[in-house]
């Protein structure tokens, strides 16, 4: 970190969130480590208008340019690697938790974001912000996903 850089002062700030965003999409760390580069990559490229922003909407548009780059890619990626064989296996021990984790893993953006923010702690209406929707459609969408969960659960 170069001191007094302000792209740095806010890579070092929003740290945590962008490790907490590439964990949730790929749990090995070389790969995690690969889509935290591609998500600041988008965030260098994003860099003028991050700054000139500050609080809530900074941390918004910043999560919003990460996710959108993680998500890009792993699309480039998924079109050249075929997942191994057996790859859905489910081990005998696994515990409910492990089991949720996958289904929300498997569910299409941007539901898998709402719900992953919501257990990071976020409220409806920074889940709104960081995604682009309002107060009343991440409500509405949580209500839906959870139901499609609990159906497909039982």
């Amino acid at each position: 970190m170069r001191p007094g850089d302000p792209f740095d002062a806010l890579l070092h700030q929003y740290r945590g969130l962008l490790f907490s965003l590439c964990s949730h999409f790929r749990h090995r760390g070389l790969e995690r480590d690969d889509l935290v580069q591609e998500a600041v990559i988008a965030l260098w490229r994003n860099r003028e208008r991050l700054l000139a922003l500050g609080g809530v909407q900074q941390a918004a548009l910043t999560w919003k340019i990460a996710r959108n780059a993680v998500i890009d890619a792993l699309r480039r990626t998924e079109e050249t690697e075929a997942l191994p064989e057996g790859h859905d296996s489910p081990a005998e021990d696994r515990t409910l938790v492990d089991q949720l984790h996958e289904r929300i893993a498997l569910l299409p953006e941007p539901d898998r974001s709402i719900v992953r923010l919501q257990l990071e702690g976020y409220s409806y209406e920074e889940i709104g912000q960081q995604l682009g929707m309002t107060e009343k459609n991440v409500s509405v969408r949580l209500v839906r996903i959870k139901e499609k969960i609990r159906k497909e659960w039982i």
